[in-house]
């Protein structure tokens, strides 16, 4: 691809940053890492002018669209007639707490954060705070943020998934203290007997159980109704917090988030992404007599930080809500991604590729397999190299997306008025180049 200025700044950027990026996943290789002029609605454009239609929205927290001016008039109005931060409380912290609670029966009480990251480490230093315990577990592809006890893995790169031997579980990378590992068991998604095992095993120090329950790293492969059920009550049974992890799927699944569909609660639950249309603002809240362990009293849980409910992210928080509660978003959202699958789905059934599709509308998980996967394991069994193949086909074309499959496709508002036919249309000539 034509590319010289993207290329002259990612040399400029290698003088001043590892890999020449701020973090590291928008490393994408010296011929593929993008820089980003500019971005509207669901379109991105980059520092070259090629213009992209992004299913990526920054792995997933544009839910209206890129500068949605109803959000950003709101934060604009914040800054210049009230401010962004005073280190004190604020009448729009307890509004933003009241649309959260209108929206989510789960939460009775709440504290801010300013990113999933943050929420996660809320949440469970909260349950070990309540519980008086110290393990967590936590289900193989789900991702809860970069902190170190959160960042270990089954390393389903190098698994044979038709061979005896289990995978072996590896931190993220370095600089994470092997004593982080003894916290955390990995359990799998909708698997009775070793969920029930956990209990057996670690029951009496099982502080939580952390989890999406459709899993925003995996392809949105989902928990059952069934599986999800039977963990809420042995949580319950065994005085274990049950953590739900809504930092990507919270106000974008459905107002109330992925509780909402299964119509069950967790005692604790973390916020992030779509809560403010790229605005960094989060969340962790639940019940109220376990929020209440959090608090400057003598043995309370401390949660703090100097950013923390800043009167830009909260102003930007209070205006998406405000939206996801009183238009006609996400249903707008759901039908343009059920839209989108049927396109994709015809695309892929004349080409003769086995398919299906795994999540909501609003987050679409694309498996190249005849069944949708049931955990990450079976992620393992599609064709995932296809998948990159196509996907880095369609990014040629002008489709942004993850070029890995266990990243979703994700649906904003501003989606709806894409050229669907032209979806169609590089849909089919990326799948004809990709099969080769």
């Amino acid at each position: 691809m034509n590319r010289p200025e993207q290329t002259r700044l990612l040399k400029e950027a290698h003088r001043h940053m590892p890999q020449g990026v701020a973090e590291n996943y928008r490393y994408w290789g010296e011929d593929r890492t993008l820089f980003i002029k500019s971005a509207k609605g669901c379109e991105l454009t980059d520092c070259d002018g090629k213009t992209y239609v992004d299913f990526r929205l920054g792995y997933g927290p544009i839910i209206l669209g890129y500068r949605d001016d109803r959000v950003d008039q709101a934060v604009i109005r914040q800054i210049t007639d009230i401010g962004t931060l005073s280190g004190f409380s604020t009448p729009l912290d307890i509004k933003v707490v009241q649309q959260v609670k209108a929206l989510c029966p789960n939460i009775q009480k709440m504290r801010f954060a300013n990113s999933g990251t943050e929420a996660v480490m809320g949440a469970v230093r909260t349950a070990r705070g309540f519980t008086k315990r110290k393990h967590i577990a936590i289900v193989e592809g789900s991702f809860h943020g970069l902190y170190d006890e959160m960042m270990w893995k089954s390393d389903l790169e190098s698994w044979d998934p038709h061979g005896s031997i289990q995978p072996s579980i590896i931190p993220f990378g370095a600089g994470i203290p092997d004593k982080t590992r003894d916290l955390v068991t990995l359990i799998r998604l909708n698997d009775f007997e070793v969920l029930d095992n956990l209990f057996r095993m670690k029951g009496d120090d099982l502080a939580a159980v952390l989890l999406e329950p459709i899993i925003g790293n995996a392809g949105s492969i989902s928990a059952t109704q069934e599986w999800l059920q039977h963990l809420r009550d042995v949580c319950s049974r065994n005085g274990a917090m049950l953590i739900i992890d809504e930092v990507k799927t919270g106000f974008r699944v459905a107002a109330g988030g992925a509780q909402h569909l299964y119509g069950i609660h967790a005692d604790l639950t973390t916020y992030a992404k779509a809560m403010g249309n790229g605005y960094p603002v989060a969340a962790f809240g639940g019940r109220a007599d376990v929020m209440d362990s959090v608090g400057s009293f003598k043995g309370g849980v401390v949660h703090g930080g100097t950013y923390t409910a800043n009167l830009v992210a909260l102003s930007a928080a209070a205006a998406t809500l405000d939206i996801l509660a009183h238009t006609d978003a996400l249903k707008t959202i759901d039908a343009t991604g059920e839209k989108i699958s049927a396109i994709l789905g015809r695309v892929f059934t004349a080409a003769g590729i086995e398919h299906c599709f795994a999540g909501p509308p609003a987050m679409i998980g694309i498996h190249f397999s005849k069944t949708v996967p049931q955990n990450y394991r079976d992620w393992r069994v599609t064709d995932s190299e296809l998948y990159e193949r196509f996907a880095w086909k369609l990014i040629e074309y002008g489709l942004m997306l993850e070029p890995d499959s266990r990243e979703p496709w994700f649906i904003c508002e501003a989606h709806a008025s894409m050229d669907f036919g032209w979806l169609e249309d590089v849909a089919t000539r990326a799948l004809k180049e990709a099969k080769g």
